[in-house]
C-alpha cells in the first residue's frame, strides 16, 4: 500500500518499530538515539515535496516499508549527501539526482526477507517516479543489501576517480541516466 504526505503519521509507531528491528541489527547497528531520531525525521520528511511511503503489512504488523521524496536543488548538505556529491560531482548530481525520486529508507524485517517484499516496496514506491528517475544510497558495508539492489536491476553509479566513500549510489532499473 502507498501513502502520500502526512497520512503515514498514523502508522508512525509501527514504522518506528520496524525501523528499529531492521536497523539495530548488523551491518547498521544503529543505537537507540539514532532510532529515536528516525521518528523526528519522519515528522519533518512528510512535508518534503513528493513525499510518499510504501508499506507491506501482514497479521504480524508492518513487514517492511520504504520512504521517498523528490530531491530538490540545491542538493542537500546533511547526512550522506556530501559523500554522494563528492563521488558523483556536481554535473552528475544535477543530471541524475535533482528532480528524481529519492528512496530514503527501505526496511524489510528479517522474517519477510527473501519473500519479494523489498522488490514489491521498491516497485510500488517508484511506480510514478518523474520520467522514471529514482535513486538511493546505501552503505558499502551492507554487502547483502548491495547484492540485493544489483539483483533487482538497480545500477550502481561509479564514483569519480579518487572520490569513493563508504556510500554506494544506485539508479533505478528504469532511470534514463543508467549506462
Amino acid at each position: 500500500m502507498i501513502s502520500y504526505g502526512r497520512a503515514v503519521l498514523d502508522l508512525a509507531d509501527e514504522l518506528l518499530d520496524a525501523y528499529a528491528d531492521v536497523f539495530s541489527a548488523p551491518p547498521w547497528n544503529e543505537d537507540a538515539e539514532t532510532i529515536r531520531h528516525f521518528a523526528g525525521r519522519l515528522q519533518a520528511d512528510v512535508r518534503r515535496p513528493g513525499f510518499r511511503t510504501a508499506f507491506a503489512q501482514s497479521p504480524v504488523g508492518i513487514d517492511g516499508f520504504a520512504t521517498a521524496w523528490l530531491t530538490q536543488a540545491p542538493f542537500p548538505a546533511g547526512r550522506g549527501y556530501p559523500q554522494v556529491a563528492a563521488q558523483l560531482g556536481p554535473e552528475r548530481v544535477r543530471d541524475l539526482l535533482i528532480g528524481a525520486l529519492e528512496i530514503d529508507e527501505l526496511a524489510v524485517r528479517a522474517y519477510a526477507r527473501g519473500t519479494g517484499t523489498g522488490r514489491a516496496l521498491l516497485t510500488e514506491i517508484t511506480a510514478d517516479a518523474p520520467q522514471n528517475r529514482a535513486w538511493l544510497l546505501t552503505s558499502r558495508l551492507a554487502e547483502d543489501t548491495i547484492a540485493t539492489y544489483h539483483r533487482l536491476g538497480w545500477h550502481e553509479v561509479p564514483a569519480l576517480p579518487g572520490t569513493e566513500t563508504n556510500v554506494a549510489v544506485f539508479l533505478s532499473p528504469t532511470h534514463p541516466g543508467r549506462p
